[in-house]
């Protein structure tokens, strides 16, 4: 049995080149077994086009620098095999909601430390002089496992890429941002009361602000449960109680 010949409808654009327009070209490749989008992108760069512009790190599926959309779905390149379409026409198009670098490179990091900055993403310890000699606390399974769960984001942008509200209104802080809070808000080693987060997503900007498509939940490569931790959030905003 012959291989299939895959058409590649890809956007083309180069903000940086003066006259350049934005337009879909046509690319065409024979088909590999185990070939995934990410492979096929590199060849066609290699053997077609050297200017092709796309993102890539680690192959594997937990950098997210690979994100883009795949007929019609925010997804990896590197985890995406050609021979789950069945039609040979593949459409790839950068992710939405993003600063456009070339073709299908999005600038995600420069999203990525902004929203870091906004909800305050890192550990603002309990014990204000730590001692670093001193052992490491112990922590409940439950609670590592819940800390462990948030952390598999890559921030690949995905979810905002697949989020209505996040293409309408550029302040909505998005699944990614959601997943931020509610990973320091469970660590019991942070010293954040629910009121310092509730200024973040306790408004249009925040979790009231999703309108429930689940896009974010659809579309995440890593299968995190984002549609259970809006709701959590929502739920604790409501109560006026706390968030942990």
């Amino acid at each position: 049995m012959s291989a299939r010949t895959l058409i590649f409808e890809i956007f083309r654009f180069d903000p940086q080149l003066p006259g350049d327009k934005p337009r879909t070209e046509r690319f065409e490749l024979e088909e590999t077994p185990g070939m995934t989008v990410f492979i096929a992108l590199n060849r066609l760069r290699e053997e077609q086009d050297r200017s092709l512009q796309f993102d890539f790190v680690c192959r594997a599926g937990i950098c997210g620098s690979c994100a883009m959309v795949i007929n019609g779905k925010p997804t990896l390149a590197c985890r995406t095999l050609t021979s789950t379409f069945s039609s040979p026409i593949i459409t790839l198009m950068p992710l939405p909601g993003f600063e456009l670098i070339g073709d299908l490179s999005v600038n995600t990091g420069k999203f990525m430390r902004a929203l870091s900055e906004r909800v305050g993403a890192w550990l603002h310890p309990t014990d204000a002089k730590p001692c670093i000699n001193a052992l490491e606390a112990p922590m409940d399974p439950a609670e590592a496992e819940a800390i462990y769960e948030a952390d598999r984001c890559v921030e690949c942008g995905c979810c905002v890429a697949g989020c209505a509200t996040a293409q309408m209104r550029e302040t909505f802080i998005a699944a990614v941002g959601f997943n931020k809070v509610a990973r320091f808000a469970l660590d019991s080693r942070d010293a954040r009361k629910p009121d310092d987060f509730y200024h973040i997503i306790g408004d249009e900007d925040g979790v009231f602000g999703c309108m429930t498509l689940l896009g974010c939940h659809d579309n995440c490569p890593k299968d995190l449960n984002h549609q259970a931790q809006i709701a959590y959030l929502r739920r604790q905003l409501l109560r006026g109680s706390r968030i942990l």
